[in-house]
Protein backbone atom coordinates (compact mmCIF):
# COMPACT_ATOMS: atom_id res chain seq x y z
CA UNK A 1 0.00 0.00 0.00
CA UNK A 2 1.26 3.50 -0.76
CA UNK A 3 2.32 5.64 2.15
CA UNK A 4 -0.22 7.90 3.88
CA UNK A 5 2.02 8.40 6.88
CA UNK A 6 0.79 10.72 9.60
CA UNK A 7 4.35 11.41 10.70
CA UNK A 8 5.13 13.53 7.65
CA UNK A 9 7.92 11.19 6.54
CA UNK A 10 8.03 9.57 3.10
CA UNK A 11 8.40 5.78 3.10
CA UNK A 12 11.25 4.17 1.19
CA UNK A 13 8.89 2.65 -1.38
CA UNK A 14 7.08 5.94 -1.94
CA UNK A 15 10.35 7.87 -2.23
CA UNK A 16 11.70 5.31 -4.72
CA UNK A 17 8.63 5.59 -6.94
CA UNK A 18 8.59 9.39 -6.69
CA UNK A 19 12.19 9.51 -7.89
CA UNK A 20 11.85 6.78 -10.53
CA UNK A 21 8.61 7.85 -12.17
CA UNK A 22 9.21 11.55 -11.53
CA UNK A 23 12.65 11.46 -13.12
CA UNK A 24 11.86 9.15 -16.05
CA UNK A 25 8.61 11.00 -16.75
CA UNK A 26 10.49 14.29 -16.87
CA UNK A 27 13.14 12.73 -19.11
CA UNK A 28 10.37 11.76 -21.53
CA UNK A 29 8.79 15.23 -21.37
CA UNK A 30 12.21 16.85 -21.86
CA UNK A 31 12.73 14.77 -24.99
CA UNK A 32 9.37 15.96 -26.27
CA UNK A 33 9.43 19.58 -25.14
CA UNK A 34 13.03 20.34 -26.11
CA UNK A 35 14.51 17.72 -28.43
CA UNK A 36 11.54 17.26 -30.73
CA UNK A 37 11.96 20.99 -31.38
CA UNK A 38 15.66 20.64 -32.12
CA UNK A 39 14.87 17.47 -34.11
CA UNK A 40 12.75 19.62 -36.41
CA UNK A 41 15.32 22.43 -36.55
CA UNK A 42 18.52 20.37 -36.85
CA UNK A 43 17.33 17.24 -38.67
CA UNK A 44 14.00 17.58 -40.48
CA UNK A 45 14.77 21.05 -41.85
CA UNK A 46 18.52 20.54 -42.18
CA UNK A 47 19.66 20.08 -45.77
CA UNK A 48 16.34 21.27 -47.19
CA UNK A 49 16.67 23.87 -49.93
CA UNK A 50 15.72 27.49 -49.37
CA UNK A 51 12.84 26.97 -51.85
CA UNK A 52 11.55 23.96 -49.91
CA UNK A 53 11.67 25.87 -46.63
CA UNK A 54 10.03 28.95 -48.16
CA UNK A 55 7.28 26.72 -49.60
CA UNK A 56 6.64 24.93 -46.32
CA UNK A 57 5.94 25.82 -42.68
CA UNK A 58 8.37 28.19 -41.00
CA UNK A 59 10.34 26.19 -38.42
CA UNK A 60 9.40 28.51 -35.52
CA UNK A 61 5.73 28.23 -36.52
CA UNK A 62 6.12 24.44 -36.69
CA UNK A 63 7.55 24.36 -33.17
CA UNK A 64 4.79 26.59 -31.75
CA UNK A 65 2.09 24.48 -33.46
CA UNK A 66 3.58 21.25 -32.16
CA UNK A 67 3.73 22.60 -28.60
CA UNK A 68 0.19 24.01 -28.74
CA UNK A 69 -1.44 20.90 -30.24
CA UNK A 70 0.42 18.72 -27.76
CA UNK A 71 -0.86 20.86 -24.87
CA UNK A 72 -4.47 20.62 -26.02
CA UNK A 73 -4.08 16.85 -26.37
CA UNK A 74 -2.57 16.66 -22.88
CA UNK A 75 -5.44 18.61 -21.32
CA UNK A 76 -8.18 16.55 -22.98
CA UNK A 77 -6.38 13.31 -22.19
CA UNK A 78 -5.89 14.18 -18.53
CA UNK A 79 -9.48 15.35 -18.16
CA UNK A 80 -10.83 12.06 -19.54
CA UNK A 81 -8.25 9.59 -18.22
CA UNK A 82 -8.06 11.20 -14.77
CA UNK A 83 -11.78 10.69 -14.35
CA UNK A 84 -11.53 7.17 -15.75
CA UNK A 85 -8.72 6.22 -13.35
CA UNK A 86 -10.87 7.48 -10.45
CA UNK A 87 -13.65 5.16 -11.54
CA UNK A 88 -11.39 2.16 -12.13
CA UNK A 89 -9.63 2.61 -8.79
CA UNK A 90 -6.26 1.39 -10.08
CA UNK A 91 -3.77 4.00 -11.22
CA UNK A 92 -0.90 1.48 -11.19
CA UNK A 93 -1.98 -0.18 -14.45
CA UNK A 94 -2.45 3.15 -16.23
CA UNK A 95 0.98 4.35 -15.07
CA UNK A 96 3.04 1.23 -15.76
CA UNK A 97 1.50 0.21 -19.08
CA UNK A 98 1.46 3.85 -20.15
CA UNK A 99 5.19 4.24 -19.55
CA UNK A 100 5.86 1.05 -21.53
CA UNK A 101 3.94 2.33 -24.57
CA UNK A 102 5.40 5.82 -24.08
CA UNK A 103 8.91 4.40 -24.45
CA UNK A 104 8.03 2.53 -27.65
CA UNK A 105 6.67 5.72 -29.27
CA UNK A 106 9.72 7.78 -28.30
CA UNK A 107 11.95 5.19 -29.95
CA UNK A 108 9.82 5.38 -33.09
CA UNK A 109 10.78 9.00 -33.72
CA UNK A 110 14.25 7.83 -34.73
CA UNK A 111 12.99 6.50 -38.09
CA UNK A 112 11.32 9.76 -39.18
CA UNK A 113 13.18 11.56 -41.99
CA UNK A 114 12.39 13.39 -45.20
CA UNK A 115 13.90 10.50 -47.22
CA UNK A 116 11.76 7.89 -45.46
CA UNK A 117 8.60 9.99 -45.87
CA UNK A 118 9.36 10.58 -49.55
CA UNK A 119 9.82 6.84 -50.14
CA UNK A 120 6.78 5.84 -48.08
CA UNK A 121 4.31 8.23 -49.73
CA UNK A 122 5.95 8.52 -53.16
CA UNK A 123 6.34 12.31 -52.92
CA UNK A 124 9.07 14.00 -54.92
CA UNK A 125 8.29 17.72 -54.47
CA UNK A 126 10.76 18.98 -51.85
CA UNK A 127 8.35 21.44 -50.21
CA UNK A 128 5.59 18.81 -49.95
CA UNK A 129 8.02 16.25 -48.53
CA UNK A 130 9.14 18.72 -45.87
CA UNK A 131 5.57 19.73 -45.00
CA UNK A 132 4.41 16.11 -44.78
CA UNK A 133 7.36 15.15 -42.59
CA UNK A 134 6.73 18.06 -40.24
CA UNK A 135 3.06 17.10 -39.86
CA UNK A 136 3.99 13.47 -39.20
CA UNK A 137 6.22 14.65 -36.34
CA UNK A 138 3.42 16.87 -34.99
CA UNK A 139 0.75 14.12 -35.18
CA UNK A 140 3.01 11.45 -33.65
CA UNK A 141 3.88 13.93 -30.91
CA UNK A 142 0.14 14.24 -30.16
CA UNK A 143 -0.16 10.43 -29.97
CA UNK A 144 2.80 10.30 -27.63
CA UNK A 145 1.27 13.07 -25.53
CA UNK A 146 -1.94 11.08 -25.17
CA UNK A 147 -0.02 8.12 -23.77
CA UNK A 148 2.32 10.22 -21.63
CA UNK A 149 -0.45 12.37 -20.20
CA UNK A 150 -2.48 9.29 -19.32
CA UNK A 151 0.45 7.72 -17.48
CA UNK A 152 2.09 10.79 -15.96
CA UNK A 153 -0.16 13.84 -15.88
CA UNK A 154 -3.44 12.09 -15.08
CA UNK A 155 -2.53 8.98 -13.14
CA UNK A 156 0.94 9.49 -11.63
CA UNK A 157 0.05 12.99 -10.38
CA UNK A 158 -3.22 11.70 -8.92
CA UNK A 159 -1.31 8.78 -7.37
CA UNK A 160 1.10 11.22 -5.68
CA UNK A 161 -1.82 13.17 -4.21
CA UNK A 162 -3.46 9.90 -3.10
CA UNK A 163 -0.25 8.74 -1.46
CA UNK A 164 0.71 11.86 0.48
CA UNK A 165 -0.79 14.18 3.08
CA UNK A 166 -0.60 17.92 3.69
CA UNK A 167 2.14 17.12 6.24
CA UNK A 168 4.59 15.76 3.67
CA UNK A 169 3.42 17.14 0.32
CA UNK A 170 5.89 20.00 0.06
CA UNK A 171 8.69 17.52 0.81
CA UNK A 172 7.34 15.24 -1.92
CA UNK A 173 7.03 18.25 -4.23
CA UNK A 174 10.65 19.23 -3.49
CA UNK A 175 11.68 15.77 -4.71
CA UNK A 176 9.50 16.10 -7.82
CA UNK A 177 10.58 19.70 -8.42
CA UNK A 178 14.20 18.60 -8.68
CA UNK A 179 13.33 15.99 -11.31
CA UNK A 180 12.88 18.39 -14.28
CA UNK A 181 16.30 19.90 -13.61
CA UNK A 182 17.93 16.49 -13.14
CA UNK A 183 16.22 15.18 -16.27
CA UNK A 184 17.28 18.24 -18.21
CA UNK A 185 20.91 17.69 -17.21
CA UNK A 186 20.83 13.98 -18.07
CA UNK A 187 19.07 14.43 -21.40
CA UNK A 188 21.25 17.41 -22.28
CA UNK A 189 24.41 15.42 -21.48
CA UNK A 190 23.24 12.41 -23.48
CA UNK A 191 22.20 14.66 -26.34
CA UNK A 192 25.56 16.37 -26.26
CA UNK A 193 27.29 13.00 -26.73
CA UNK A 194 24.94 11.30 -29.19
CA UNK A 195 23.98 14.31 -31.30
CA UNK A 196 27.52 15.57 -31.86
CA UNK A 197 28.21 13.41 -34.92
CA UNK A 198 28.07 14.48 -38.56
CA UNK A 199 25.28 12.00 -39.41
CA UNK A 200 22.41 13.90 -37.81
CA UNK A 201 19.66 11.43 -38.71
CA UNK A 202 21.59 8.46 -37.30
CA UNK A 203 22.44 10.43 -34.17
CA UNK A 204 18.79 11.22 -33.47
CA UNK A 205 17.89 7.58 -34.16
CA UNK A 206 20.24 6.35 -31.40
CA UNK A 207 19.18 9.20 -29.12
CA UNK A 208 15.45 8.40 -29.33
CA UNK A 209 16.01 4.63 -29.14
CA UNK A 210 18.09 4.86 -25.95
CA UNK A 211 15.74 7.24 -24.15
CA UNK A 212 12.70 5.29 -25.33
CA UNK A 213 14.24 2.13 -23.85
CA UNK A 214 14.78 3.91 -20.51
CA UNK A 215 11.09 4.91 -20.32
CA UNK A 216 10.05 1.39 -21.39
CA UNK A 217 12.09 -0.24 -18.60
CA UNK A 218 10.65 2.19 -16.04
CA UNK A 219 7.16 0.99 -16.92
CA UNK A 220 8.24 -2.64 -16.43
CA UNK A 221 9.67 -1.83 -13.00
CA UNK A 222 6.44 -0.07 -12.02
CA UNK A 223 4.47 -3.29 -12.47
CA UNK A 224 6.31 -4.58 -9.38
CA UNK A 225 6.90 -1.45 -7.26
CA UNK A 226 3.75 0.66 -7.53
CA UNK A 227 0.91 0.08 -5.06
CA UNK A 228 -2.54 1.62 -5.34
CA UNK A 229 -4.18 3.49 -2.49
CA UNK A 230 -7.63 1.96 -1.78
CA UNK A 231 -10.52 3.90 -3.31
CA UNK A 232 -12.23 6.24 -0.85
CA UNK A 233 -15.36 6.83 -2.91
CA UNK A 234 -17.33 4.73 -5.38
CA UNK A 235 -17.66 6.91 -8.49
CA UNK A 236 -20.87 5.40 -9.81
CA UNK A 237 -22.45 8.55 -11.20
CA UNK A 238 -22.47 9.90 -14.74
CA UNK A 239 -19.08 9.81 -16.46
CA UNK A 240 -19.95 13.06 -18.28
CA UNK A 241 -20.62 14.74 -14.93
CA UNK A 242 -17.20 13.53 -13.81
CA UNK A 243 -15.61 15.17 -16.86
CA UNK A 244 -17.20 18.57 -16.24
CA UNK A 245 -17.09 18.36 -12.46
CA UNK A 246 -14.16 20.72 -12.03
CA UNK A 247 -15.71 23.30 -14.39
CA UNK A 248 -18.96 23.72 -12.44
CA UNK A 249 -19.43 27.23 -10.92
CA UNK A 250 -20.50 25.72 -7.59
CA UNK A 251 -17.29 23.64 -7.42
CA UNK A 252 -15.19 26.69 -8.30
CA UNK A 253 -16.84 28.72 -5.53
CA UNK A 254 -16.40 25.95 -2.95
CA UNK A 255 -12.71 25.55 -3.89
CA UNK A 256 -11.79 29.18 -4.57
CA UNK A 257 -8.25 28.86 -3.19
CA UNK A 258 -7.59 25.91 -5.47
CA UNK A 259 -8.56 27.90 -8.56
CA UNK A 260 -6.66 31.00 -7.44
CA UNK A 261 -3.59 28.80 -6.97
CA UNK A 262 -4.12 27.36 -10.44
CA UNK A 263 -4.20 30.92 -11.85
CA UNK A 264 -0.80 31.55 -10.27
CA UNK A 265 0.46 28.24 -11.68
CA UNK A 266 -0.87 29.31 -15.08
CA UNK A 267 1.03 32.62 -15.05
CA UNK A 268 4.41 31.20 -14.08
CA UNK A 269 3.94 28.22 -16.42
CA UNK A 270 3.19 30.57 -19.35
CA UNK A 271 6.38 32.44 -18.48
CA UNK A 272 8.36 29.19 -18.60
CA UNK A 273 6.90 28.20 -21.96
CA UNK A 274 7.81 31.58 -23.49
CA UNK A 275 11.45 30.47 -23.69
CA UNK A 276 11.65 26.74 -22.91
CA UNK A 277 10.62 25.31 -26.34
CA UNK A 278 13.28 27.46 -28.01
CA UNK A 279 16.01 27.17 -25.39
CA UNK A 280 18.37 24.61 -26.97
CA UNK A 281 17.97 26.19 -30.41
CA UNK A 282 18.91 29.53 -28.77
CA UNK A 283 21.98 28.04 -27.06
CA UNK A 284 23.13 26.27 -30.23
CA UNK A 285 22.56 29.01 -32.80
CA UNK A 286 22.54 32.32 -30.90
CA UNK A 287 24.92 34.98 -32.26
CA UNK A 288 26.43 35.01 -28.75
CA UNK A 289 27.73 31.50 -29.55
CA UNK A 290 27.32 29.98 -26.09
CA UNK A 291 28.12 26.47 -27.31
CA UNK A 292 30.23 27.21 -30.34
CA UNK A 293 33.85 26.15 -30.51
CA UNK A 294 35.07 29.74 -30.47
CA UNK A 295 33.34 30.80 -27.24
CA UNK A 296 32.95 27.60 -25.24
CA UNK A 297 36.24 27.34 -23.40
CA UNK A 298 36.15 25.13 -20.30
CA UNK A 299 38.23 26.97 -17.71
CA UNK A 300 38.62 26.32 -13.96
CA UNK A 301 36.64 29.49 -13.24
CA UNK A 302 33.78 28.35 -15.46
CA UNK A 303 33.75 24.88 -13.87
CA UNK A 304 33.71 26.47 -10.39
CA UNK A 305 30.78 28.72 -11.33
CA UNK A 306 28.85 25.76 -12.76
CA UNK A 307 29.49 23.56 -9.70
CA UNK A 308 28.48 26.31 -7.30
CA UNK A 309 25.34 26.87 -9.34
CA UNK A 310 24.38 23.18 -9.21
CA UNK A 311 25.07 22.84 -5.47
CA UNK A 312 23.15 26.04 -4.72
CA UNK A 313 20.13 24.82 -6.69
CA UNK A 314 20.07 21.36 -5.09
CA UNK A 315 20.54 22.60 -1.52
CA UNK A 316 18.09 25.45 -1.99
CA UNK A 317 15.34 23.25 -3.45
CA UNK A 318 15.58 20.57 -0.76
CA UNK A 319 15.88 23.06 2.10
CA UNK A 320 12.96 25.24 1.05
CA UNK A 321 10.75 22.18 0.49
CA UNK A 322 11.32 21.11 4.10
CA UNK A 323 10.88 24.67 5.40
CA UNK A 324 7.57 24.92 3.55
CA UNK A 325 6.28 21.74 5.22
CA UNK A 326 7.45 22.94 8.64
CA UNK A 327 6.57 26.64 8.59
CA UNK A 328 4.05 26.95 5.76
CA UNK A 329 4.15 28.53 2.32
CA UNK A 330 2.87 32.02 3.09
CA UNK A 331 6.27 33.58 3.83
CA UNK A 332 8.13 31.89 0.99
CA UNK A 333 5.96 32.12 -2.10
CA UNK A 334 6.46 35.84 -2.91
CA UNK A 335 10.28 35.71 -2.50
CA UNK A 336 10.41 32.70 -4.84
CA UNK A 337 8.38 34.58 -7.44
CA UNK A 338 10.71 37.59 -7.18
CA UNK A 339 13.74 35.30 -7.52
CA UNK A 340 12.37 33.71 -10.70
CA UNK A 341 11.57 37.09 -12.29
CA UNK A 342 14.99 38.48 -11.30
CA UNK A 343 16.77 35.50 -12.85
CA UNK A 344 14.86 35.88 -16.12
CA UNK A 345 15.78 39.56 -16.21
CA UNK A 346 19.47 38.68 -15.82
CA UNK A 347 19.22 36.17 -18.67
CA UNK A 348 17.88 38.90 -20.93
CA UNK A 349 21.25 40.65 -20.59
CA UNK A 350 23.42 37.50 -20.56
CA UNK A 351 25.60 37.62 -23.67
CA UNK A 352 28.46 35.48 -22.39
CA UNK A 353 28.55 32.00 -20.85
CA UNK A 354 29.52 33.04 -17.30
CA UNK A 355 26.69 35.56 -17.02
CA UNK A 356 24.35 32.96 -18.53
CA UNK A 357 25.23 30.49 -15.75
CA UNK A 358 24.86 33.21 -13.12
CA UNK A 359 21.42 34.06 -14.48
CA UNK A 360 20.40 30.40 -14.60
CA UNK A 361 20.85 29.99 -10.81
CA UNK A 362 18.06 32.34 -9.59
CA UNK A 363 15.91 31.38 -12.57
CA UNK A 364 16.12 27.64 -11.85
CA UNK A 365 15.85 28.00 -8.06
CA UNK A 366 12.96 30.46 -8.32
CA UNK A 367 11.10 28.34 -10.86
CA UNK A 368 11.55 25.06 -8.97
CA UNK A 369 10.73 26.49 -5.54
CA UNK A 370 7.76 28.47 -6.77
CA UNK A 371 6.58 25.22 -8.32
CA UNK A 372 7.02 23.45 -4.97
CA UNK A 373 4.90 26.06 -3.19
CA UNK A 374 2.12 26.22 -5.75
CA UNK A 375 1.92 22.55 -6.75
CA UNK A 376 1.88 21.44 -3.12
CA UNK A 377 -0.92 23.96 -2.51
CA UNK A 378 -2.86 22.58 -5.48
CA UNK A 379 -2.64 19.10 -3.95
CA UNK A 380 -3.59 20.45 -0.51
CA UNK A 381 -6.66 22.26 -1.85
CA UNK A 382 -7.81 19.29 -3.98
CA UNK A 383 -10.64 17.26 -2.37
CA UNK A 384 -9.22 13.80 -1.64
CA UNK A 385 -12.17 11.85 -3.03
CA UNK A 386 -12.05 13.76 -6.34
CA UNK A 387 -8.32 13.68 -7.02
CA UNK A 388 -8.54 12.26 -10.55
CA UNK A 389 -11.39 14.57 -11.54
CA UNK A 390 -9.27 17.65 -10.85
CA UNK A 391 -6.25 16.50 -12.88
CA UNK A 392 -7.86 17.71 -16.10
CA UNK A 393 -8.59 21.09 -14.53
CA UNK A 394 -4.98 21.30 -13.38
CA UNK A 395 -3.84 20.53 -16.91
CA UNK A 396 -5.93 23.40 -18.33
CA UNK A 397 -4.05 25.88 -16.14
CA UNK A 398 -0.65 24.18 -15.88
CA UNK A 399 -0.23 22.82 -19.41
CA UNK A 400 -2.82 23.68 -22.06
CA UNK A 401 -3.03 27.45 -21.61
CA UNK A 402 0.72 27.87 -20.91
CA UNK A 403 1.78 25.72 -23.88
CA UNK A 404 -0.59 27.49 -26.25
CA UNK A 405 0.03 31.05 -25.07
CA UNK A 406 3.70 30.79 -23.98
CA UNK A 407 5.26 29.66 -27.29
CA UNK A 408 3.12 32.25 -29.13
CA UNK A 409 4.50 35.03 -26.90
CA UNK A 410 7.99 33.59 -27.38
CA UNK A 411 7.49 33.57 -31.15
CA UNK A 412 6.53 37.27 -30.99
CA UNK A 413 9.71 38.00 -29.02
CA UNK A 414 11.82 36.05 -31.52
CA UNK A 415 10.39 37.71 -34.63
CA UNK A 416 10.54 41.17 -33.03
CA UNK A 417 14.30 40.72 -32.55
CA UNK A 418 14.89 39.65 -36.16
CA UNK A 419 18.02 37.57 -35.49
CA UNK A 420 18.88 35.04 -38.24
CA UNK A 421 21.22 32.07 -38.54
CA UNK A 422 22.74 30.78 -41.81
CA UNK A 423 23.44 27.04 -41.80
CA UNK A 424 26.13 25.06 -43.63
CA UNK A 425 23.91 24.86 -46.73
CA UNK A 426 23.56 28.64 -46.99
CA UNK A 427 19.92 28.55 -45.84
CA UNK A 428 18.86 31.43 -43.60
CA UNK A 429 16.46 30.79 -40.70
CA UNK A 430 15.34 32.97 -37.81
CA UNK A 431 16.85 32.06 -34.43
CA UNK A 432 15.59 32.74 -30.86
CA UNK A 433 17.10 35.71 -29.01
CA UNK A 434 17.52 36.70 -25.36
CA UNK A 435 14.52 39.04 -25.55
CA UNK A 436 12.28 36.01 -24.90
CA UNK A 437 13.53 35.99 -21.27
CA UNK A 438 12.37 39.58 -20.77
CA UNK A 439 8.93 38.73 -22.18
CA UNK A 440 8.88 35.75 -19.82
CA UNK A 441 9.70 37.91 -16.78
CA UNK A 442 6.87 40.32 -17.58
CA UNK A 443 4.35 37.47 -17.92
CA UNK A 444 5.52 35.81 -14.69
CA UNK A 445 5.03 39.01 -12.69
CA UNK A 446 1.25 38.63 -13.14
CA UNK A 447 1.33 35.60 -10.82
CA UNK A 448 1.55 37.98 -7.88
CA UNK A 449 -2.14 38.95 -8.28
CA UNK A 450 -3.75 35.58 -7.38
CA UNK A 451 -1.03 34.91 -4.80
CA UNK A 452 -1.81 38.15 -2.94
CA UNK A 453 -5.54 37.35 -3.06
CA UNK A 454 -4.86 33.92 -1.51
CA UNK A 455 -2.75 35.51 1.22
CA UNK A 456 -5.58 37.98 1.95
CA UNK A 457 -8.04 35.06 2.17
CA UNK A 458 -6.06 33.34 4.91
CA UNK A 459 -3.03 32.06 3.03
CA UNK A 460 -2.03 28.61 1.83
CA UNK A 461 -2.72 26.74 5.06
CA UNK A 462 -5.33 23.98 5.06
CA UNK A 463 -7.22 23.57 8.32
CA UNK A 464 -8.90 20.30 7.33
CA UNK A 465 -8.68 18.32 4.14
CA UNK A 466 -11.98 18.14 2.26
CA UNK A 467 -13.13 14.59 1.80
CA UNK A 468 -15.80 15.17 -0.77
CA UNK A 469 -17.45 18.10 -2.47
Amino acid sequence: MADKSKTGKLSGRLLFNLILFGLIGQIAWNVENMYFNTFLYNSIYKGASQAAIDGSINVIDAVSKMVAYSAITAMLTTLIMGALSDRKGSRKRFISVGYIIWGVIIGGFGIISRDNVSALFGISDAAKVLTTTVWIVIVLDMVMTFVGSTANDACFNAWVTDSTTNRNRATAESVLAFMPMAALGLVFALGGVLLAGDNVQKSYEYFFLILGAVVFVCGIIGLFTLKDVPKTVDNSGSFFNDLIYGLKPSVIRENSKLYLTLLAVCAYSIAFQVFFPYLIIYLQHSPDGFFSGDSLQITPALIAVALIAVVAMVVGIILVGKLADKYGKNKLVIPMLILFVAGLTVLNFAHDLKLLIIGVVPTAIGYCLLGIMLNAAVRDFTPESKTGLFQGVRMIFAVMIPMVVGPYVGKKAIFSSGVYYTDDYGVSQIVPSSSMFLYSAIVCAFAVIPIVIILCKGGFSVAQKKKEQ
